[in-house]
C-alpha cells in the first residue's frame, strides 16, 4: 500500500475526479487534547481510471478523509479537513485498510519522528558511510533503553540521558 501524492500528477487527479465510494467506515477518536474523525472508503474498479495500468496488481484506492477538532480552553477548533488517497493490491475491507494506515501512523509517530525531529536525524551533518548506519543504531538503542526505562516522552528522556551519568547508568539497571 502507498500514498498517492502530487508527484503522481494525472493519475491522482483521474482518482480525485472519479473516486466513487463502493465501501466506508467512520471513525472517532479522542486524545491528547483533540477528537479525529475519520472516513476511510474504498474503490475497486481500478480499471475504469486512465493510468491504472502502469500499476501491475493495482486493486484497490483508498481515500482517507480527516477531520480535526482541538479541544482548547473550552472551546473546539475545527482545522480544515485533509484527505489523502492510498493505492494497493490488497482487496480488504474499509475496516481494514482503516486499521493498516493507523498502524502505520503509530510506528511513524513512535519511531521515525522521534528520530527525525527530537534525536535530530535529519539535521545530522554526518554523510560518510557507515556513520550514518553507526548513530542510527544508537539512537535506536536510545530510544528502546527510554522505553525499556518507563518514558514516555522521549523529548524529556533525551536530555535527562545528557545531564548525568546515573540516568544512564539507571538504563543499564546499574547503581
Amino acid at each position: 500500500m502507498g500514498v498517492l501524492k502530487g508527484n503522481h500528477g494525472n493519475f491522482l487527479k483521474a482518482i480525485k475526479g472519479q473516486f466513487q465510494a463502493q465501501e466506508s467506515v467512520h471513525t472517532v477518536e479522542q486524545g491528547h487534547g483533540r477528537v479525529e474523525r475519520r472516513s476511510v472508503s474504498v474503490f475497486r474498479e481500478v480499471d475504469l481510471l486512465p493510468g491504472a495500468q502502469e500499476w501491475a496488481a493495482l486493486k484497490t484506492v483508498i481515500r482517507v478523509k480527516r477531520y480535526r477538532h482541538i479541544l482548547k480552553g473550552g472551546y473546539i477548533l475545527i482545522k480544515k479537513p485533509t484527505t489523502h488517497y492510498y493505492i494497493s493490491s490488497l482487496d480488504e475491507s474499509a475496516q481494514d485498510f482503516g486499521q493498516r494506515i493507523r498502524e502505520y501512523w503509530q510506528v511513524e509517530n513512535k519511531v521515525h519522528y522521534v528520530r527525525d525531529v527530537t534525536q535530530g536525524e535529519d539535521a545530522s551533518r554526518i554523510r560518510v558511510e557507515p556513520l550514518p548506519n553507526i548513530l542510527a543504531i544508537a539512537r535506536n538503542l536510545a530510544l528502546n533503553l527510554y522505553r525499556d526505562h518507563g518514558c514516555t516522552n522521549m523529548a524529556q528522556a533525551q536530555p535527562k540521558a545528557g545531564k548525568g551519568l546515573n540516568f544512564l547508568k539507571s538504563l543499564f539497571g546499574m547503581k
